[in-house]
């Protein structure tokens, strides 16, 4: 295995250029291959990461089975306190952190990143996690379970925010007791690497962390597609998601998925418009639409249809734009196929007799030149069966849905493939009761565009939004297995 020379790194010091992360040395692919990262304001070339396929995977996992029975049989309080270690070292670097992925995806910075109290919540359960005792049929029986580590795990993830989701599927995986190949985005691996740098630097052993970086159709594949993989964790599309499950059932590989969302904005009358129409544009801006998350239809009572369209605009054409060192609210779209992609459905909008209200083109000027940007984009007089109230975007278009009353909008705000977010404004407490539980989403927010506020709320997703939680409290829970245990005493020797 060559070793690359660490004194050979990417703008950030955080990342080792051209280099994986494999038992715990930096690392190019087995072939020398090569991926080129590029900014997406600009196209320019950040930094090189290996090319990986199906070898490089089998020595990461070889890695993670070497590391496997030390880490496994560590006790969990010393397991605790090396990831409350690993997220000091992410708080001193944060602004490091939020450069590198901000350079990376495209987006301005969002100060603080929010990785150090991902992993610390996380570190609080290491201890946490309990087996039960059992009744017994006597009383010379001892019944209890114990949850054990699965051993080498994957995980995939997405370019969107690839620092929260290395740390969400990471950090929970490592804490209990497992060791785990992660192979992020070929687009946005920077700060993985660079995260798994620092774990390094904490303490965590050798072969417990292991990136392997390269495309989806060569490196991703290969980690559900291994037979020694235990379980997966996959964060991305549903149509990607569907082929990491057929992977896994071939070794009837455990997982969970997180996938797409089309999140309705549910908006009552006696809502606080203002608050509303800016939150949601801020929602459907942020990382420029790039967020499973995203509330991207809003479902209006048609009496204020009107007035919420007019606010909505007003929001929606102050949102400014720029590349990721300006201060501006969004920053580009993260690759040409992407930014074809978004510009595609605007265009199907526009087919489909959806009324354009602002935005729907490219930016124009010198800092937009070589950057793959869109303007925010409002349509309104959508109709729920239009291909953009049906189909996830992941891009910053809104489209606006007037219904008449409650019912409608329950039945419209549940007819999509996906069940992620939703969020309801309303000040009536009793309609607030009503619509989260009427609404088929894993979170429900209610006068918040995202779900946030929140510490440790599971998140997942209903219907093809996936299955399986993390983030929560059980979020560790989710990476063990229980095996039950019965004990006898066993008799004495008769002489």
């Amino acid at each position: 295995m060559t070793i690359i020379d660490t004194e050979t790194v990417a703008p950030s010091t955080l990342v080792v250029d051209g280099a994986q992360l494999i038992d715990g040395e930096w690392v190019p692919s087995h072939s020398g291959r090569t991926i080129d990262v590029a900014n997406p304001a600009n196209g320019e070339v950040i930094a090189r990461i290996p090319r990986s396929d199906a070898e490089d995977v089998e020595q990461a996992v070889q890695a993670g089975e070497r590391a496997f029975p030390a880490w496994r049989d560590m006790n969990a309080t010393a397991r605790g306190r090396l990831l409350f270690r690993w997220a000091d070292l992410i708080e001193q670097h944060s602004a490091a952190l939020d450069s590198l992925e901000s350079q990376e995806v495209g987006r301005p910075s969002w100060g603080p990143p929010p990785m150090a109290g991902q992993l610390r919540f996380i570190a609080g359960q290491t201890d946490k996690v309990q087996g039960v005792s059992l009744p017994t049929y006597s009383p010379d029986v001892v019944g209890y379970t114990l949850r054990e580590p699965f051993g080498v795990v994957g995980g995939v993830i997405p370019w969107n925010a690839p620092g929260p989701m290395f740390i969400t599927e990471v950090g929970a995986a490592i804490a209990a007791g497992n060791t785990i190949v992660m192979k992020p985005a070929e687009d946005a691996p920077l700060t993985p690497l660079a995260l798994a740098k620092l774990s390094l630097e904490a303490g965590i052993p050798a072969g417990v962390i292991n990136v392997v970086t390269g495309y989806g159709a060569e490196a991703g594949a290969a980690i559900p597609a291994h037979p020694r993989i235990r379980r997966m964790g996959f964060t991305g599309s549903p149509q990607t998601g569907r082929a990491i499950m057929e992977a896994c059932s071939r070794n009837l590989t455990p997982l969970h998925l997180e996938l797409g969302g089309k999140s309705p904005q549910v908006v009552f009358p006696d809502a606080d418009l203002d608050v509303a129409a800016a939150a949601i544009a801020t929602g459907v801006t942020l990382n420029t639409g790039q967020i499973c998350a995203a509330g991207t239809r809003v479902i209006v009572d048609r009496s204020i249809h009107a007035e919420v369209v007019d606010k909505l605009a007003d929001a929606m054409t102050k949102v400014t734009v720029g590349p990721w060192h300006q201060k501006v609210q969004m920053g580009p779209l993260i690759n040409g196929k992407q930014h074809e992609r978004v510009c595609g459905f605007i265009d199907i909008g526009k087919e489909q007799g959806a009324t354009l209200v602002t935005g729907g083109g490219r930016p124009s000027g010198t800092d937009f030149d070589g950057g793959w940007f869109v303007e925010p984009t409002l349509f309104d007089n959508v109709t729920p069966d239009m291909r953009i109230a049906q189909e996830e975007i992941f891009g910053p278009v809104l489209s606006v849905i007037p219904v008449d009353g409650e019912a409608e909008a329950i039945e419209v705000a549940n007819g999509v493939d996906y069940g992620l977010v939703a969020s309801v404004w309303t000040r009536d407490v009793g309609t607030a009761v009503r619509m989260t539980r009427a609404l088929q989403a894993g979170q429900v927010g209610v006068n918040n565009a995202l779900g946030a506020g929140v510490i440790g709320g599971p998140f997942g997703g209903y219907k093809n939004s996936g299955f399986g939680r993390t983030m929560g409290a059980d979020a560790v829970l989710e990476w063990t297995q229980v095996k039950t245990v019965s004990m006898r005493e066993a008799p004495l020797p008769r002489f």
